[in-house]
């Protein structure tokens, strides 16, 4: 016990002992710190001191510069100011001047007005005395002389006028006579095509007469069965080793040809076989509808055609009008057309491309109905042609009137295609009723002397009495036919109604 508690006194009075030295340590350090921020603060207050004399040294010496560029300035645009001012009295000096000089001129013009208008007025007095003694020598009033002198003058130059109007359009027509007979003569030159007669049956040559018997089958059953396969008449007459093939749809007429001879060369002729047959030479014509298609705008040179519109053209090959191929015609239009675009500067491109789709409407007329030209046009257009092949196919046959370079080319070539002699044929007595209809129609007008059918039935010329028909009268008379013959008679291309009223004057000299 008395070890531990002289341990304890021991501790306690080593805490004691601690604790006061680092008292004095502890306040030794505060001294000199509080010792140092003296002297930091002191040695601040200096440096302040110092920064603060040379900053109001530096602001004096700004305000110094700045007070003299100031006054500089002000010396520079007070002399500036001296200037103007000189040069806007120099300006007034000179416009008082220069006023001086226009009062001065102004009071010369005014006395210069009141001479002339003396004389004015003496030369009119004068003009009045001259006219009102014209007046009385010719005894005529002043609007009198001037009407007869005008309708003078009218009537002279009216003449001259109408002189040269003449002579102008007689060497215009001459020349261009002229130049189209050369184009004409140069295209119908370089496109010549032959034609395919027009006819309504085909004939299938046969190994035999024993083919026939066969062709017709147990009871008719083979005839019947090809007849409703292709809807074509199957004719088997007495003519040797033929059989006649009658249809007016050319098309289905072709499938029944080609059917009926792959029938003969198999040999094995029975309905089915019938039908398989007719499906096999359908689709041999709808390729060969196709290809020749292609090979015309292929031949042409005309690209971008659609599918659809190169088997219409295809079906063309079949179509025959007046003995005259509806596609060969097209391709020949085609060519024509061009030509003489390339002569005449038009567009080559779009005259060949109307030529060739112009007949286009004849693919489907027996299917709807309505005019090839209608029919063609809604085709091109509903197949994305241009607006210029569409209006050349709806007037190459007049039903509008054309408006482009490029339609009046697709309507000559067209009716130089078909009225060039070979290119089509009808029989005689078609020809001359078609001749007497048109005269008949021409006479039955009133006032009608004479009528003449001329150009193979492309011109109906009529020549009317002067007294009864006035011209206007005529106009009307070439309208009204144009209208009866569209109605009354059918007839390829189309017919020029050529009034004409002739009126002689006859005088004699003794």
């Amino acid at each position: 016990m008395l070890l531990t508690g002289i341990v304890l006194v021991v501790a306690i009075g080593g805490v004691l002992v601690g604790y006061y030295y680092r008292k004095r340590i502890a306040e030794s350090k505060i001294c000199s710190a509080e010792e140092a921020a003296k002297r930091i603060v002191e040695e601040a207050n200096r440096q302040a001191e110092a920064t603060k004399k040379e900053t109001l040294l530096e602001a004096k010496e700004e305000v110094h510069r700045l007070r003299s560029e100031l006054d500089r300035e002000i010396r520079e645009r007070r002399n500036e100011i001296q200037r103007i001012e000189r040069r806007l009295q120099q300006k007034e000096e000179n416009l008082d001047r220069k006023s001086d000089s226009l009062e001065s001129k102004e009071d010369n013009i005014v006395k210069k007005q009141k001479e002339v208008q003396k004389l004015q007025d003496e030369i009119n007095g004068l003009y009045k005395q001259q006219l009102e003694e014209l007046e009385r020598i010719s005894e005529l009033t002043k609007d009198e002389a001037k009407d007869i002198l005008l309708d003078n003058v009218e009537k002279e130059v009216s003449h001259e006028l109408a002189i040269k109007i003449r002579e102008m359009e007689s060497r215009t027509k001459e020349e261009a006579e002229k130049k189209a007979r050369e184009i004409i003569s140069l295209a119908i030159q370089k496109s010549a095509a032959d034609h395919v007669a027009e006819t309504t049956v085909s004939v299938v040559s046969l190994p035999n007469d024993e083919m026939k018997g066969r062709i017709i089958g147990r009871e008719g059953r083979n005839i019947r069965a090809l007849e409703t396969a292709t809807g074509i008449d199957l004719i088997i007459d007495d003519t040797p080793e033929a059989v006649i093939l009658s249809g007016f749809d050319p098309i289905r007429r072709e499938i029944a040809r080609i059917a009926l001879e792959k029938l003969i060369v198999d040999g094995r002729i029975h309905p089915a076989r019938i039908e398989e047959m007719v499906g096999k030479a359908r689709k041999e014509v709808e390729t060969q509808i196709r290809e020749a298609g292609e090979e015309a705008t292929f031949d042409l040179g005309i690209n971008g055609v659609h599918p659809e519109i190169i088997k219409l053209l295809g079906r063309l090959k079949y179509r025959t009008s007046y003995g005259q191929n509806v596609l060969q015609h097209s391709i020949e239009v085609a060519n024509l057309a061009g030509i003489m675009a390339a002569e005449l500067g038009a567009d080559v491109k779009i005259a060949k491309r109307a030529g060739l789709l112009h007949d286009i409407g004849k693919a489907v007329d027996h299917e709807f109905e309505g005019p090839h030209t209608q029919l063609g046009a809604e085709l091109a257009k509903k197949y994305k042609e241009s607006p210029d092949i569409v209006h050349a196919i709806m007037a190459h046959h007049g039903d509008i009137e054309p408006n482009t370079v490029e339609a009046i080319l697709v309507q000559a070539a067209d009716a130089i295609s078909a009225a060039r002699p070979g290119a089509r044929r009808e029989t005689l007595e078609v020809y001359i009723k078609r001749l007497e209809k048109l005269e008949e129609i021409a006479n039955s007008f009133a006032g009608v002397e004479k009528s003449f059918a001329i150009q193979a039935g492309r011109e109906l010329r009529i020549i009317v009495k002067p007294e009864k028909v006035s011209d206007d009268q005529a106009i009307l008379m070439a309208r009204e036919i144009v209208k009866r013959v569209e109605r009354e008679l059918e007839y390829p291309g189309q017919i020029k109604i050529n009034v004409i009223r002739e009126t002689r004057s006859i005088e004699y000299a003794r």
